[in-house]
């Protein structure tokens, strides 16, 4: 029970005190006046101001409510290092026996795990939420066992009591970590680009020499060894081999003693890119077609692009002399002979054997071809005559054999079943809607892959691999008829395009490619075919097990299927002949970026309230009551705040001058005030 008196005047304070006042000055001129009765009257005015007042008499039913607290233990990733968890779980057994045998004392345990995605250690979120479910009034104390590395400081409370951090870990820790300062996400292929990377030691590290081993590898492939030293920044010049997703993996070998080898590794994945296609364009006779070729090329600012017409074939006699002629001799030597292998793309357009490249110069563009170039004919009426450039040494890499027969009628061009499972020609657009050509070279395959038909279904587009490079011919030279918006048009420009990326070797038009893309720990399995069906694709953790997983057809020519990797690090996949490599999860895990443990990330959160940052490694403190304000730790103890927090079960009100009282007792000292003064 708590008792206590209470105040409900019956008017308000400011009106009382002028009654008081009032009253006042009437009993001080009743004494300067002389008059016998004035204390009595006083007596009444005093009663009657009293009971104005209200005066009540408050009992309280009180039921104590224990303290609360708060233990938040750290068990993320950085908590698993060495013997960290044990002194976790040790520790916060023997805290909460200790808690628990004290009076009137509850314990909250809240286990904080590894955030989302990247996020590190959210023990400030924790702390925000359990301080949400329970009554701040009743928590007497915070203890968090941890390695002090936080992630989210930013959302520290603030707090109602003192808060303590039990830190884990040793003395004697160090760590060995590899950083990478600048990763660009994409490069150009063939140019070097400049990678930062830097070895460093971090805690108790030993004394030595400040040399350490990386490994650096890409793609999978077998990793090269270099000696660096600790504690630079080390500029590493890197070459991108191919377009699309390099995957690089720079390793540092585990050390002996180092809490951990997670962050020995950084993945970067980087995509290259081509800083300008060179094409060379070789147009025969001038056609409709020609400026067609010659706009489209110019049109996009990422080629480069020399063409030449031959305006003036060595047959032609007009008694023109050379030296009065506009036109820029032909450097065919330095073309096909000295050149050649500046260019990614070589384009004949309607061209056929006029005596101005010799057969040595063509036996050199097979060559090309077979080291990696790539080479496109345009064929019109040319390919089907005697000057046909496929009876030169071209004919060797053509994928097709001219009939010398052309035909001359519309159609309408179409893709086939596999052009419809082709990256250069699926998903086109509707097919039914585009305009009609009006000529086709007959040709007979000999190698390659049909992707389009014309008239009667006889190929018009073959794209073939030859050696290490590829070749593409077009059978028609009508494609123009789809750039002049002819009946309609066509797709020209997206298909001459994904042509050209795909003689590129870009990535995304290979037909047949393995390939993934992640997204956090998640990655989609892509695989592109020509064939109906596909076998299950074997997926290489970065622990060495494997896992084989079935993939579905999203459309023709492309299978599909998600994956949640259970780790970071590097994956392979492999299916049939074909391999690919991707990394999942952050190149540097944020949990593992600093391993040490330390107390001076909490300490703006634990010094206002004068809390302790106590070594586990030291022993386990004793629990003391401080009050509040007073330092709250100190050498082996750590202090909580008692609360003497209660819950009112029942209130009595009792009048202490009820209307009775007052009337009788003011009414009493008036009339004595009275009776005195008329006796006297």
């Amino acid at each position: 029970m708590n008792g206590t008196v209470l105040f409900d005047p019956l008017l308000p304070w400011p009106v009382l005190a002028i009654v008081g006042a009032i009253a006042v000055v009437a009993i001080g001129l009743a004494l300067w006046r002389g008059l016998s009765g004035w204390a009595l009257r006083g007596l009444a005015a005093l009663i009657i101001l009293a009971a104005l007042t209200g005066p009540v008499y408050q009992e309280e039913d009180r039921a104590p409510l224990t303290d609360i607290m708060v233990m938040l233990e750290d068990e993320s990733a950085s908590q698993q290092l060495s013997d960290r968890a044990e002194q976790t779980e040790t520790a916060a057994n023997q805290l909460a026996a200790a808690i628990e045998a004290r009076d009137n004392t509850e314990l909250r345990r809240v286990t904080v795990r590894d955030g989302e995605g990247n996020s590190g250690t959210e023990l400030m979120t924790a702390l925000n939420d359990v301080l949400a479910e329970e009554p701040r009034a009743r928590i007497a104390g915070i203890i968090a066992l941890s390695d002090g590395r936080l992630h989210d400081l930013e959302r520290a409370p603030v707090l109602p009591a003192p808060m303590h951090l039990l830190m884990t870990g040793r003395e004697d820790d160090w760590d060995r970590r590899l950083i990478v300062r600048n990763a660009p996400a994409f490069a150009i292929i063939g140019e070097p680009v400049t990678l930062t990377l830097r070895i460093e030691d971090s805690g108790a590290a030993p004394e030595g020499p400040r040399m350490a081993p990386l490994d650096i590898s890409v793609d999978g492939e077998e990793a090269q060894r270099f000696e660096v030293p600790v504690g630079e920044d080390i500029e590493l010049p890197v070459t991108l081999p191919h377009g699309g997703r390099n995957v690089l993996q720079f390793t540092v070998p585990e050390a002996e003693g180092e809490l951990t080898d997670r962050n020995n590794t950084a993945l970067i994945q980087m995509n290259g890119v081509r800083d300008r296609l060179r094409v060379l364009l070789v147009s025969g006779e001038p056609h409709q077609g020609g400026r067609t070729w010659r706009n489209l090329l110019k049109s996009d600012s990422s080629v480069d692009l020399v063409h030449f017409t031959i305006l003036r074939p060595p047959e032609k006699q007009d008694g023109v002399p050379v030296g009065e002629l506009s036109l820029i001799a032909f450097p065919t030597r330095e073309l096909f002979l000295e050149k050649i292998d500046d260019f990614d793309l070589i384009i004949f357009d309607r061209y056929k054997r006029r005596g101005i490249l010799p057969a040595i110069y063509l036996d050199n563009v097979a060559n090309y071809v077979d080291a990696g170039g790539a080479v496109l004919v345009a064929a019109g009426p040319d390919f089907a005559s005697a000057d046909s450039i496929y009876r030169s040494p071209l004919s060797r890499i053509l994928p097709a054999q001219p009939s010398a027969r052309v035909i001359e009628q519309r159609y309408q061009p179409s893709v086939t079943d596999i052009g419809n499972r082709h990256p250069v020609t699926a998903d086109l657009g509707d097919a039914e809607s585009w305009g009609p050509w009006l000529r086709q070279i007959d040709v007979d395959p000999r190698s390659g892959d049909v992707v389009m038909s014309g008239t009667e279904e006889r190929p018009l587009l073959i794209l073939d691999r030859v050696g290490e490079g590829r070749v593409a011919m077009l059978a028609s030279d009508h494609a123009w008829l789809w750039n002049r918006g002819f009946e309609g048009g066509g797709p020209q420009l997206e298909l001459l395009r994904r042509l050209a990326h795909w003689m590129m070797k870009e990535p995304e038009l290979e037909e047949e490619a393995l390939s993934a893309e992640a997204t956090g720990q998640r990655m989609r399995i892509i695989r592109r075919t020509l064939d109906e069906e596909i076998g299950p694709v074997t997926i290489t953790r970065p622990n060495g097990e494997t896992v084989e997983l079935d993939l579905d057809e999203v459309s023709p020519g492309r299978f599909e299927a998600l994956y949640d990797g259970p780790e970071i690090g590097l994956y392979r996949l492999s299916e049939g002949d074909q391999e690919a490599v991707i990394g999942l999860g952050p190149a540097a895990p944020r949990e593992f970026e600093q391993t040490i443990a330390t107390g001076d990330v909490l300490a703006p959160v634990i010094n206002p309230l004068r809390g302790g940052i106590l070594s586990l490694e030291d022993g386990l403190p004793n629990l003391r009551n401080v009050r509040e304000g007073r330092p709250a730790a100190g050498r082996g103890w750590i202090g909580l705040t008692p609360r003497e927090a209660y819950e009112t079960r029942d209130v009595t009100q009792l009048p202490l001058m009820p209307a009775w009282l007052v009337l009788l007792l003011a009414s009493a000292f008036i009339v004595g005030g009275w009776l005195r003064e008329g006796r006297r």
